[in-house]
């Protein structure tokens, strides 16, 4: 059998996935680097013969394609967020931090409430008001400090993943701002940190050295 006989014969059997969409949305694509939307699909391999499907072959596994590059993924792509996404957690999680170190002592200071409104507006949340903080300052009180954790956990805990370190230390930083608005740091300011230092991953070290980073005009 020469070569161009069997390309003909290469060309006239094989093995075709057909496709089948399940669901579909937006996702971060590794391959664009951006927000692209996505299909979720399922595949069934069959043996074709002469272009028609003669027997199946079995499934493929589950993929997620972009629309853009055509890319196929695992289906874990999805598990990473959006960079709206990332922002929207980002901008809470600031929010959070605020809230939970106002409410370790220093709220009635109206520098304090000040700096945190400037760090909360810086994160994304432009609209927010003294006024805002402190109606939710009730809830995160200094003598609930399981429900200050809960909170903080809830919020900080997915990014620790998702940021760079120089993304976290700023997060963190933000708070001792706002910690150190009406003077130094007081015990339950330093816990609060401190906490939300290793929910983000920061080493013990770390922490100390950006809470005294913080003290540091720049």
């Amino acid at each position: 059998m020469g070569p161009s006989r069997d390309r003909r014969v290469h060309k006239a059997c094989g093995v075709r996935t057909r496709w089948h969409t399940v669901d579909d949305g937006e996702f971060f694509c590794p391959d664009c680097g951006g927000d692209r939307n996505y299909r979720r699909r399922t595949g069934r391999r069959r043996l074709v013969l002469l272009g028609l499907p003669v027997l199946p072959r079995g499934a493929e596994d589950p993929v997620v394609e972009c629309t853009a590059c055509r890319g196929h993924f695992a289906p874990g792509t999805l598990d990473h967020p959006t960079t709206a996404g990332l922002a929207a957690m980002l901008s809470e999680a600031v929010h959070t931090v605020a809230l939970v170190v106002l409410a370790a002592g220093g709220a009635e200071a109206r520098s304090v409430r000040e700096t945190a409104v400037e760090v909360v507006h810086a994160a994304g949340f432009p609209e927010c008001t003294e006024d805002q903080l402190t109606a939710h300052i009730g809830a995160l009180d200094s003598g609930r400090e399981v429900l200050a954790e809960l909170e903080l956990h809830d919020k900080l805990a997915p990014l620790a993943s998702q940021l760079a370190v120089p993304g976290r230390e700023s997060l963190l930083l933000g708070g001792a701002r706002i910690a150190l608005a009406d003077g130094p740091y007081t015990g339950r300011e330093r816990e609060v940190l401190a906490a939300a230092g290793r929910l983000l991953e920061l080493g013990a070290e770390d922490v100390d050295r950006l809470l005294a980073q913080a003290r540091t005009p720049s």
